[in-house]
């Protein structure tokens, strides 16, 4: 499943969402499956956060390049400011 932080956490009354990809899925599939996912569900959902925001496993940042780890949690990270 995929964790929210953040501003995705305003969009989701639990802190993760159970989304389903393909073996071999890279995570701009995963960004666009998840794109989807808030424009049908989510009514304030923004995609240009989205966009913007970084994916990580339990170990190490992911690129969209990267393939979907299997087996565990993934996180999606908005950017943040302050102090």
């Amino acid at each position: 499943y995929v964790s929210l932080f953040g501003a995705f956490r305003q969009y989701h009354s639990e802190d993760h969402i159970e989304i389903d990809v393909i073996e071999g899925a890279r995570i701009a599939d995963l960004r666009h499956t998840l794109e989807a996912y808030g424009q049908a569900h989510w009514p304030a959902f923004r995609a240009g956060l989205l966009r913007v925001s970084s994916f990580a496993s339990d170990t190490t940042l992911l690129r969209d390049g990267d393939f979907v780890p299997t087996g565990g949690r993934i996180a999606i990270l908005p950017p943040v400011s302050g102090g």
